[in-house]
């Protein structure tokens, strides 16, 4: 038992061959080469038209009003011809479920595409990162800016940088306030300073937080704060596409001339180059395997076809495939896990649409006053209520009150016109007329009310009558 267990010592590295950190590893800023290809060109279209939707709806007017407005103080959400009150919210709540399953359904099919080409932070880290190309040069041009000592050329350049990071995030802060006040009154403010103490925090805030999020922290949030990243791991299946190199076309790497023949020197297709790395917005290098850090931007798959193209070999060594057909199979598009989220995703989207369709545009809310009863001068039993109606159309409309069946008499107004969005408290009473019919203390009776111009759209809801016992 006192005898050592002999060890030896293996070395894993080749000593003739320096250790090469990826600029993830290495830590500190990340500088992206600039490049073009297939992949970049769909991001750039994908992201012009999220742009202009997000900066560009919030200026349509629709019926003298802004399209989309979701007004705080008067509890009133304006979708261009629809508008929406909080009792409206459980549509809220499924369209946020529909969109956490179309992201279920997307992962499982191609992987983190939502990260690469659409997510918020993505998208602005690319603005963020173009404006850092025009004011300081490409890739190896910042890294000799970064290194050089502090002189006028270098604080004019940063400061430019900076100058247009702020005026793109005060510019995302503007739009994304004017989406909860009406925008144009919002800008005429910002002009001649007269913002409110309210409006100005939000407005700093969501600019601090853009110029924080896509100028400084970018990756680390990816990687470090979004759940997402965490938990996307575990919807992959062997079948799912994402960005992956092909390493037994691509191994053994190695640099070699362009007229040379790379079997005979026993090379495989990637010649080392790095530009892989280099493009890498989380600066991974891909052929160290499918990673967490990857958000499948595709910048890795544009500029290695880019070297294969000139290197005279066929594309793809980089490229969206599966786990699946890397190892020389098929990869099934038809699987259990992604028909159910397909199904399940349709279901939902049938059921939103319905309910959306179905939605009563007249709201009805009734409130029994808290005496319980009193005697009239008829010698009736009477009760009060109030009344709280909201046309939801974005029409006057005329509506008729009245009771359904029973022994009961309404007193009040019987007929009302409301504006589009007008919120009507309308007290009435209503008398018992056949005391003999009542049973017990409480009997139960039921509220009308009727769009004069659509007899069919009529909404009811049930109250109670309260009396004394017999």
């Amino acid at each position: 038992m006192t005898d050592r267990i002999p060890a030896r010592i293996i070395e894993t590295l080749d000593r003739e061959k320096p250790v090469r950190l990826t600029p993830a590893q290495a830590g500190g800023a990340i500088h992206t080469r600039s490049f073009t290809g297939l992949y970049r060109n769909l991001r750039l279209l994908g992201g012009a038209v999220l742009f202009l939707l997000y900066f560009g709806t919030l200026w349509l007017n629709w019926n003298g009003r802004q399209a989309v407005l979701w007004d705080l103080g008067t509890q009133q959400f304006h979708i261009f011809g629809a508008t929406f009150w909080p009792q409206d919210f459980i549509l809220l709540s499924a369209l946020l479920i529909i969109a956490a399953f179309g992201l279920f359904f997307i992962t499982v099919l191609a992987g983190r595409v939502w990260c690469g080409y659409a997510c918020p932070q993505s998208t602005w880290t690319w603005i963020f990162m173009w404006a850092e190309k025009i004011t300081e040069g490409d890739r190896h041009q910042r890294i000799k800016l970064d290194a050089a000592p502090w002189s006028a050329s270098k604080l004019l350049r940063r400061t430019a940088k900076h100058l247009l990071w702020l005026a793109v995030s005060l510019a995302t802060a503007l739009s994304f306030v004017g989406y909860f006040t009406p925008v144009r009154q919002l800008a005429a403010d910002l002009i001649t300073l007269e913002i409110g103490m309210t409006t100005g925090f939000w407005l700093f805030f969501f600019t601090a937080a853009t110029y924080i999020n896509a100028g400084w922290l970018r990756e680390k949030v990816c990687l470090h704060m979004c759940p997402y990243s965490r938990f996307q791991s575990v919807m992959f299946d062997a079948d799912t596409l994402v960005v992956a190199y092909d390493a037994s076309r691509g191994e053994s790497r190695g640099a070699r001339r362009k007229d040379s023949d790379p079997h005979a020197q026993g090379l495989g297709d990637c010649i080392d180059c790095t530009l892989c790395v280099q493009v890498c917005p989380t600066g991974i290098d891909i052929r160290d395997g499918l990673q967490l850090d990857c958000i499948g931007c595709g910048a890795c798959a544009d500029v290695c076809d880019s070297v294969m193209d000139r290197m005279g070999y066929a594309r793809g060594l980089v490229r969206y495939t599966s786990e699946q057909a890397l190892q020389g199979g098929r990869t099934r598009l038809f699987r259990p896990r992604l028909v159910g989220y397909a199904a399940a995703l349709l279901v939902m989207i049938g059921a939103f649409v319905w309910a959306l369709d179905e939605r009563p545009l007249l709201s009805l809310d009734v409130t029994r006053d808290r005496t319980l009863y009193r005697e009239n001068t008829h010698g009736q039993i009477e009760n009060m209520y109030r009344l709280k109606l909201i046309n939801k159309t974005q029409q006057q409309r005329e509506y008729g009150v009245s009771l359904g069946e029973g022994p009961f008499e309404l007193h009040g107004r019987r007929q009302v016109s409301l504006a589009p969005g007008e919120i009507l408290d309308l007290p009435v009473s209503v008398t018992l007329v056949d005391a003999k019919q009542t049973q017990g203390l409480t009997r139960e009776l039921r509220f009308e009310v009727r769009d004069l111009d659509d007899p069919a759209s009529v909404v009811d809801t049930r109250s109670t009558f309260v009396a004394p016992a017999r």
